[in-house]
């Protein structure tokens, strides 16, 4: 069972270190996917990065995140296995193997591949899988020889009362302003030039 506590760890990163870089992203045109970087041991943050397809289309939120954590000093990079990946949004095909590549046993997620399509307007997740991979939604194995991902949300519908309740309220805090920054995107999102937007 997941602790509350770590639940807590993971919203306040993302409503602290991720939400407010994603804003300033949103602003230039980019998504709002972003992911951050912490110890396992004390689940302090290594990094917390956002999407910039801006500068290029590959600079997903998550291996955003990743090539600015190759980029900091190996002396003072913690090794992968010692830490724990978040990111806002299920990763993509893009990013679940970028991810793999880097070697991280985990990552930790708060909305899903169907809220990317359904909530956000931004379907190219589900529909590579199913177009490049034939995979239905859901269809990637998430507990696997090289990582286990963690949907946030299942994890809180996990926890006893009052934890559950507290934690929901949380989210949908959050979720409410990824709602705004998502109204804008689609707003701006004719104006840029990031192929699949």
């Amino acid at each position: 069972m997941t602790d509350a506590s770590l639940i807590d760890r993971l919203l306040d990163v993302i409503k602290r270190d991720i939400l407010p870089m994603t804003a300033a992203g949103v602003q230039k045109g980019n998504k709002l996917f972003g992911a951050a970087i912490l110890k396992k041991s004390d689940l302090s943050l290594v990094l917390a990065e956002t999407n910039n397809e801006m500068e290029n289309p590959l600079w997903h939120g998550e291996v955003h995140a990743l090539k600015r954590f190759y980029e900091m000093p190996k002396n003072s990079r913690p090794d992968t296995k010692d830490c724990v990946f978040v990111a806002t949004h299920e990763p993509c095909s893009l990013c679940l193997s970028a991810i793999t590549w880097t070697g991280f046993d985990n990552f930790y997620y708060l909305f899903s591949h169907e809220d990317s399509r359904d909530s956000f307007a931004i379907p190219h997740d589900l529909k590579i899988l199913k177009e490049v991979f034939t995979l239905d939604p859901g269809g990637y194995n998430a507990d696997n020889a090289y990582w286990k991902s963690h949907s946030i949300r299942r994890e809180v519908e996990a926890l006893a009362e009052p934890d559950r309740t507290r934690l929901q309220a949380r989210i949908a805090a959050v979720s409410k302003s990824y709602d705004d920054l998502s109204a804008v995107y689609q707003e701006s999102k004719a104006e840029n030039d990031i192929p699949l937007n």
